[in-house]
């Protein structure tokens, strides 16, 4: 018979079980990898902690034979805010290969994780991170490779899942806390993690899975209003519209019960007064995440070209 402290108190397969002594054991995303040289893509990473006191780092990476200023991403991970680091060989592999591609310099933010730091942790440590890489504008931060390589006239913000939930909200962060020198061209949401109270489109079909959904939410963020919260559910935010950027990608994939917010958010946000422009990316037959599974497929290679190829827009 199991001992008290022993009982799972909720099982979320295949992320996370939280026992009744609120141990709470991982399931996926507890595998880390050193940084260094990638002998695949010879991009080179290296991890620098930006806050002295949560001891989270950030792992910057640049493309080999690096020269002169380059454009610059600051990328979020994604997993329900619960699993995952940015020391992640799923996360790790693909910074090298975008960063290759698309020829970047690339920061992949490690956030603390809930339940042991509920929401809003990972929204608290993602802004001071931004503003961590933005200190180097000018060529005076602590860190060399931003000063020397990053074009802070060039910044993108992007993240997977929760990843990109944070990106977007980074970037109506920025309008109303301006940062000197730290241009954002464009954010990509692949696959965000949005929600809501009420469904869209078929999300009316799978009762289950919404009932899932908000219960990992509330997992995350226990004092959360709920699935309406503004940080879930940015669409009735007065400061909806206001992404301090003039271009964004949304990534959605067919098979995910998240694209149909995905679309939601393109939607309102053509009509929420922003005026600038949208794009949208859905790939057939693909679930969720699938280009951190499935990198070699034929829809992950089109996706990394397409997210590389948004980044390089902004070039001088």
């Amino acid at each position: 018979m199991e001992t008290s402290a022993s009982e799972i108190l909720l099982d979320f397969p295949p992320m996370f079980r939280l026992y009744k002594d609120g141990r709470i054991e991982r399931l996926l995303g507890t595998e880390i990898v050193p940084p260094g040289l990638d002998p695949k893509t010879n991009v080179e990473s290296k991890d620098v902690v930006f806050s002295q006191e949560t001891a989270q780092i950030v792992r910057i990476y640049i493309p080999p034979n690096a020269t002169g200023k380059l454009p610059l991403l600051v990328y979020s991970h994604g997993g329900g805010f619960c699993i995952e680091s940015a020391s992640s060989p799923t996360y790790h592999n693909y910074l090298n290969a975008l960063v290759a591609e698309a020829n970047i310099v690339a920061v992949s933010v490690d956030y603390r994780l809930a339940p042991e730091h509920p929401l809003p942790a990972a929204y608290d440590d993602s802004w001071f991170a931004v503003k961590w890489v933005a200190s180097h504008f000018g060529g005076n931060g602590p860190e060399e490779w931003l000063n020397r390589h990053a074009d802070f006239n060039n910044v993108c913000l992007s993240g997977d899942s929760a990843g990109a939930n944070i990106a977007h909200h980074m970037a109506v962060k920025m309008t109303k806390e301006k940062i000197d020198g730290f241009n954002l061209a464009g954010i990509v949401l692949t696959h965000p993690y949005f929600w809501g109270k009420e469904p869209v489109g078929d999300e009316i079909k799978v009762p289950a899975i919404r009932e899932k959904i908000d219960l990992l939410w509330r997992f995350s963020y226990p004092t959360t209003s709920g699935s309406d919260d503004q940080w879930i559910n940015p669409i009735d935010d007065p400061s909806f519209g206001s992404l301090a950027c003039s271009r964004v990608l949304v990534c959605v994939a067919e098979n995910d019960i998240l694209k149909h917010r995905g679309l939601h958010y393109c939607e309102k946000l053509k009509q929420s007064g922003w005026g600038s422009e949208v794009e949208l990316m859905e790939s057939p037959g693909e679930e969720h995440v699938f280009h951190l599974h499935k990198p070699s497929c034929e829809n992950a290679a089109a996706k990394l070209k397409k997210v590389a190829d948004f980044i390089n827009q902004g070039k001088a």
